[in-house]
């Protein structure tokens, strides 16, 4: 998993509450257990018409929010139906951030599982940040992991908080595998120990 230190980059406005996870991947996409190649399908009843025609009007669909890496939303991000598909699709399409002001809880541990931090902050912040962000590629905002901000194009700094351990993980770019194999050595020398005394568990 990709380390989460400092982001700078195109955040995306997308003023909507209640945004589930069949709106960011809709579930005729789950047939891949690849986490690859879902980018493209990333809001696709939003981005796209029955014909599969790019819909100017939705914001991922404009220039500079193609290559946004921060997404702002609001209430209850990521609600609904449980799928890791949703931040993969995310993560593919390049945001690895996703800032709002509460988010689903399974949507939430699933976000620093795949490398995204989800950032918690008021309502009013969040649609001041849509502001901000209404400005365009001028408009970058930074989210610094370490000092847990979030920096406006102004300079203005917003604190926000993050669980101790989660913050660990993404520092560190360790997932569920990567936080076991830290422990690698002690493993390997359980699993030697263990053949030399019971052989017939490996045989």
């Amino acid at each position: 998993m990709k380390p989460f230190t400092t982001l700078t980059g195109v955040a995306a406005p997308l003023p909507k509450a209640n945004v589930d996870t069949d709106q960011i991947i809709p579930a005729r996409f789950l047939k891949t257990i690849a986490r690859t190649g879902l980018g493209k399908s990333l809001f696709a009843n939003f981005r796209y018409d029955e014909q599969g025609q790019e819909n100017p009007d939705f914001v991922l669909n404009q220039a500079p929010y193609r290559n946004a890496e921060v997404l702002i939303a609001f209430e209850n991000f990521g609600c609904g139906s449980s799928r890791e598909h949703a931040p993969w699709a995310l993560l593919d399409f390049g945001i690895r951030c996703v800032i709002a002001p509460d988010f689903a809880d399974i949507f939430h541990n699933n976000s620093f599982k795949n490398g995204i931090l989800p950032v918690k902050l008021p309502r009013e912040i969040c649609a001041a940040l849509m502001e901000d962000a209404k400005l365009g590629g001028n408009a970058r905002i930074t989210v610094d992991l370490e000092r847990q901000v979030v920096v406006r194009p102004s300079g203005e700094e917003i604190p926000f908080e993050v669980d101790p351990f989660r913050k660990h993980c993404l520092l560190n770019g360790l997932d569920d595998i990567g936080q076991t194999m830290q422990h690698k050595p002690a493993i390997d020398d359980f699993e030697a120990r263990q053949r030399a005394a019971q052989p017939w568990l490996y045989a």
